[in-house]
């Protein structure tokens, strides 16, 4: 019987890498790896990095360093890197940081078990290809052990669209995704396990075509699994919203009256000059029929300001979109440079000026992110409880629309979706009573 040993994992970024990390945890299960919640009793740590923000690689180094010293009194600790720094980074980081005894980037990670094997033998491991072999496939099934009543599922990976902005199209790689029975099995064994709400997840997701009838199709299908009561997807591209995905929006009673369309910005230029490959217009257009189908949908967004080029007239552009549309949630972030990607070579804007851009963008976003909120008093949602909250008899958990609820209750249980008559709105989350 394989020794028992701890694994700490810390997790950066998106949902995806949230999953990701699950499933590691799981490769590793194998070698007698069970997870702990500290790096200081670990037997291995890895680092499950995101190179979407700022001086993402400077941050991981600097949390390498902060190890040095853990590595020193335990010499056999295995420190780990993975996910998309790993992929961006490559041998790089065990240059930098030669305490590193592994690199692996995040279409490599059912390659784990045997990577860890070779650095018991004294060796150090690198993996940052993009293997033929289907990694999910590759890895073992869930578990069957108890979980939470949400769980995430990644369906589709990488990226075909190449905006000037981003590198996910160099860490993840082209668009693949998943076959559908298989996810249809992988979400059984989560609704076994305790699983109520699953959100579907992708680097374009809408892209979805690993089911006849895409995105729209595999929902469908996930809405005959028995005991799954919640369906989401993230992360959408507003050129893959086909009219059958608008119309489950409307007609599938699991999917969620949410949706995250990022479109970045208002303005037709820097739309362009990002290569997202659509107008303002062509984004309001799909707007109408979104809300047409679901007419309560909560919508969420991305936004970038001080793109190179952008201008004043460009940034009101973006207020304006933003004063049309309504965004219930949205996030919001100044452009910062990605080496390797077109915009990272264009003369760059005064940090004031991007900062001052931010501010006055998220004022507003925030002033619709309240509204919404508030009218939400006096309405009935159905929410899906998830934790105890802080105060004794209170329970926490997300309506339909996702935004956080408590109610005071000692009626309800983890895993039960309850409705809750809203009474208050506060900074982050709604207060309701049971009905």
């Amino acid at each position: 019987m394989t020794a028992q040993k701890k694994l700490f994992i810390k997790t950066y970024g998106c949902q995806m890498n949230v999953y990701d990390s699950e499933r590691m945890a799981e490769a590793l299960g194998g070698q007698g790896y069970v997870e702990t919640q500290t790096p200081d009793d670990a037997d291995m740590i890895l680092l499950n990095t995101c190179h979407i923000r700022e001086k993402a690689a400077e941050k991981i180094y600097s949390e390498l360093g902060r190890f040095k010293g853990l590595k020193a009194e335990k010499p056999d600790l295995k420190i780990g890197v993975a996910g998309c720094v790993a992929q961006a980074e490559g041998e790089e980081i065990i240059r930098r940081q030669p305490m590193v005894d592994l690199v692996v980037g995040p279409q490599s990670y059912h390659r784990l078990p045997a990577m860890e094997q070779a650095v018991a033998k004294g060796g150090k491991a690198l993996d940052t290809d993009f293997p033929k072999d289907d990694k999910f496939d590759t890895l073992r099934s869930r578990p069957k052990a108890k979980r939470g009543p949400t769980a995430f599922l990644t369906v589709q990976e990488g990226c075909d669209k190449f905006c000037a902005f981003c590198v996910v199209p160099y860490t993840r790689g082209a668009e693949v995704s998943r076959p559908a029975e298989r996810i249809i099995r992988e979400a059984q064994e989560l609704v076994e396990a305790g699983v109520r709400e699953i959100t579907l997840l992708g680097q374009n997701v809408n892209a979805y075509h690993g089911h006849d009838g895409g995105l729209a199709g595999l929902i469908w299908a996930l809405d005959k699994v028995d005991g799954l009561e919640r369906i989401r997807f993230t992360t959408s591209h507003p050129n893959d919203m086909d009219d059958a995905l608008i119309e489950a929006h409307g007609t599938c009673d699991k999917l969620m009256p949410y949706l995250h369309l990022p479109v970045q910005s208002g303005s037709d230029r820097m739309l362009k000059a990002m290569n997202r490959k659509h107008t303002r217009e062509q984004y309001f257009r799909l707007i109408e029929k979104i809300r047409a189908a679901r007419p309560d949908l909560l919508l969420s967004g991305d936004f970038i300001v001080g793109f190179p080029g952008e201008t004043e007239e460009d940034f009101e552009d973006t207020m304006d979109l933003v004063r049309t549309v309504t965004y219930g949630q949205a996030y919001s972030f100044k452009y910062s440079t990605r080496p390797g990607t077109p915009a990272a070579e264009k003369p760059q804007l005064p940090e004031e000026v991007m900062t001052d851009r931010l501010h006055r963008l998220q004022a507003l976003l925030g002033e619709q992110q309240r509204a919404v909120q508030d009218s939400m008093i006096g309405r009935d949602v159905k929410v899906l409880f998830e934790k105890k909250g802080r105060e004794a008899g209170q329970m926490i958990g997300k309506s339909e629309y996702l935004h956080a609820v408590f109610a005071e209750t000692s009626d309800v249980a983890v895993g039960d979706i309850r409705t809750v008559r809203i009474v208050k709105s506060e900074r982050n989350s709604l207060g309701g009573e049971l009905r």
